[in-house]
């Protein structure tokens, strides 16, 4: 099946950047964060752990304790939510162009302290 592209031209994956330079630049300073894909999509990952994603171009997926979602979509339903599919999973979907970047790097704080062992979690001061 041939692959469209988008309405700029650019590779499917370029609609998708401005999300992805958003999740890297409020990871910067996470030790052992490194690029990957996950379901074809650019994702963020410590030691082959999955901490987000670019789900599209306005939403990324990034790990979240269980607890905590219901919190948040209520506390912000413009920036947080959840579909079916993600129901009882340790992930929330992030409308990435209206999160705050400072709470964008407090989620992937959290998401990382949650997925990295404790001894890298630790270089951070917590775990």
């Amino acid at each position: 099946m041939p692959t469209t592209l988008p309405p700029d031209g650019g590779s499917p994956g370029s609609r998708l950047q401005p999300a992805f330079e958003k999740l890297l630049s409020a990871a910067a300073g996470l030790p052992e964060v490194v690029e990957a894909t996950s379901y074809g999509t650019p994702a963020l990952m410590v030691r082959r752990k999955f901490l987000s994603r670019v789900k599209d171009a306005d939403t990324v997926v990034l790990m979240c304790a269980v607890e905590e979602k219901e919190m948040l979509v209520e506390a912000a339903p413009d920036v947080y939510f959840e579909t079916d599919h993600y129901r009882g999973w340790p992930a929330i979907l992030v409308r990435i162009h209206r999160i705050e970047p400072a709470e964008l790097r407090h989620r992937l704080r959290r998401a990382f302290l949650l997925q990295a062992p404790k001894t890298l979690a630790s270089r951070l001061g917590e775990g």
